[in-house]
């Protein structure tokens, strides 16, 4: 079994910056792809950025130039760093890894076999 533990969510100004931390253990292995999705209250979870087998990643339109996914396959870490946060940014993020020899670090939440319960953040403008 893989554990996935998140933190570093908190409630931060507008334009304020959070780093996400994901701690993975377990039977994790370092070339599971992994991602994190978010879920508003009242909406459907959504996949915000996602990390390949081979490094490529991948972001959701509404993060694109501000969040950056990032790995650490020594510490068997993932990151977020979320920069020029905005209101609409305040969710639940988890944290997702997916141990498939196809995975892509797609933003679907179907490929992923195991998540994390979740860190809140909260944007005030």
């Amino acid at each position: 079994q893989v554990q996935l533990v998140e933190s570093g969510g908190g409630s931060v100004q507008a334009g304020g910056s959070l780093r996400l931390s994901c701690a993975a253990s377990g039977s994790v292995r370092s070339n599971y792809c992994m991602a994190w999705f978010r879920q508003a209250p009242g909406k459907e979870r959504e996949g915000v950025a996602g990390i390949g087998r081979d490094g490529s990643r991948m972001y959701a339109d509404s993060v694109k130039g501000r969040f950056t996914i990032s790995k650490d396959n020594a510490k068997n870490g993932l990151y977020l760093q979320m920069n020029s946060l905005k209101p609409e940014d305040t969710a639940m993020y988890y944290c997702a890894a997916d141990r498939s020899l196809y995975c892509r670090g797609g933003l679907l939440q179907s490929p992923y076999d195991y998540w994390g319960q979740g860190t809140q953040v909260t944007v005030s403008s």
